[in-house]
């Protein structure tokens, strides 16, 4: 097979997959019917898609790498990093992203009072379905299947009005993929959740990019830290793919643990984001 100008996100996760089961070979099979990949254009793949080589991307998601960066992120170091947010001018979200919760009269009957636009947009992680208010993006979601991406966002609110329109709102928020977060245009978010819910939320934002951390530390940090498994559920109901950044927290043990939008999507994510910051 050849590599496509427009990366594949289904190769790389197959890629990835197969990385990490077998390490010591460059080739693999995509499928039955079609011929090997070989170790160029498999260096390709990740040089085109992530900015790196397979080997170093190896590397940033090993269990080694992420005990070392889970071994240097301990509570206090954590604190620093959400309090000193000027060392890190670019890459923490909650810079550039900013919070609106809804009022109690603008979701209630099920989101009589909402009129939400939609559209899907390619990201380098697959396609996205994302949906705004006048006020800001109230969902950004992975789309492996169009139909089911959008009965679980109607379903969110399901006395919307819904119209299939991509507006200003949504394509400020998609730049979030791109390269260049140096001057970033503000991003509004209009989201639907408890008092307790949007904290962590908020907290999510706080995580600098190529950075990881913990539930257990997030707990810490909202000084409740006996609710980190209240933290992972109000994380596992993020409606805010990737913009409020719940991949970037992972189980104490170094595990990676879930993530609503496909386990291998997290690590994909994981690795690119170290692969962005390396190269730098």
């Amino acid at each position: 097979m050849t590599i496509q100008d427009k990366i594949n996100f289904d190769q790389v996760t197959e890629a990835i997959e197969y990385l990490q089961t077998f390490k010591p070979q460059l080739t693999f099979n995509y499928s039955v019917e079609e011929p090997q990949i070989s170790s160029d254009q498999l260096e390709q793949l990740f040089n085109e898609w992530a900015g790196t080589t397979p080997t170093k991307f190896l590397q940033y998601i090993s269990g080694t790498h992420i005990k070392k960066m889970l071994k240097n992120e301990d509570a206090s170091l954590f604190e620093t990093t959400f309090d000193n947010d000027s060392l890190q001018p670019i890459r923490s979200h909650n810079l550039f992203v900013k919070i609106e919760g809804m009022t109690s009269e603008e979701y209630a009957n099920d989101g009589e009072n909402l009129n939400i636009n939609y559209s899907f947009a390619e990201s380098p992680f697959g396609n996205m379905l994302v949906a705004s208010t006048s006020k800001g993006i109230c969902h950004l979601a992975f789309a492996d299947d169009e139909m089911i991406a959008l009965k679980s966002l109607t379903h969110r609110f399901q006395k919307a009005i819904y119209k299939p329109i991509s507006d200003l709102i949504q394509r400020n928020a998609l730049r979030i993929f791109s390269h260049d977060w140096k001057n970033p245009e503000q991003i509004k978010l209009h989201l639907k959740g408890t008092d307790f819910q949007l904290k962590v939320w908020e907290t999510l934002l706080k995580i600098p990019l190529g950075k990881i951390t913990t539930y257990r530390n997030i707990a810490r940090y909202l000084q409740k830290p006996t609710a980190s498994r209240a933290v992972g559920t109000a994380i596992g109901d993020n409606p805010v793919a990737f913009i409020v950044p719940c991949h970037r927290v992972i189980q104490s043990t170094g595990a990676f643990g879930g993530y609503h939008w496909r386990g291998i999507r997290k690590t994909a994510i994981i690795g690119w984001e170290a692969a962005q910051i390396n190269a730098e």
